[in-house]
């Protein structure tokens, strides 16, 4: 397999990654702005995990971004 359908294969299961996070970062976020909206104190453990989804989106976003700067110096 060559370098560049490497890439293209690791580039799209890190867009799958982030769409996995994103879909469970929505249940915490849901939560919080709930509790925002009834003026009242976030689950503390929504809150941590949102922080923790929310950290991991940003390090694949970088890998992805990676990725993508790598396969464009292929082409």
């Amino acid at each position: 397999m060559s370098r560049k359908e490497e890439l293209v294969r690791a580039i799209s299961a890190v867009e799958e990654e982030i769409k996995d996070l994103e879909q469970k970062r929505l249940r915490s976020q849901s939560s919080i702005i709930e509790a925002f909206v009834d003026k009242t104190e976030p689950n503390p453990r929504d809150a941590e995990y949102f922080k923790t989804l929310s950290s991991l989106i940003r390090l694949q976003r970088e890998k992805l971004q990676m990725l993508s700067d790598e396969l464009k110096l292929l082409d």
